[in-house]
């Protein structure tokens, strides 16, 4: 049972990034997912969810209009298009699984950096 994360990366501001967050383990479609990130000394905020089946999405204020999550069931995978990245997206970006109150799981987290 895990996620694992991927596309994190160094990238100019105004960039764009993909990530990636693939679950094995476990029934994906019954989960809602979300992306998550964590400054290093700070805690760690919601950035963007999505329902199980996709239907809703919802997002931090700091990146609607910029960021898109997304999710391919058949693919077991959740998306994080992230566009006209800045600077304070730094950070390290986390997907986390939960079903009702008691199933949860959290990825290991992908590094991205925005930085000229």
């Amino acid at each position: 049972v895990q996620l694992v994360e991927s596309g994190g990366d160094l990238v100019q501001p105004g960039g764009s990034l993909r990530l990636s967050c693939v679950a094995s383990g476990f029934t994906f479609s019954s989960y809602d997912m979300s992306w998550h990130r964590q400054v290093r000394g700070k805690e760690r905020e919601l950035v963007a969810a999505i329902s199980s089946a996709g239907g809703t999405t919802n997002y931090a204020d700091s990146v609607k209009g910029r960021f898109t999550i997304s999710r391919d069931n058949a693919k077991n995978t959740v998306y994080l298009q992230m566009n006209n990245l800045k600077s304070e997206d730094t950070a390290v970006y986390y997907c986390y699984a939960r079903r009702g109150a008691r199933n949860e799981l959290w990825g290991q987290g992908t590094q991205v950096t925005v930085s000229s």
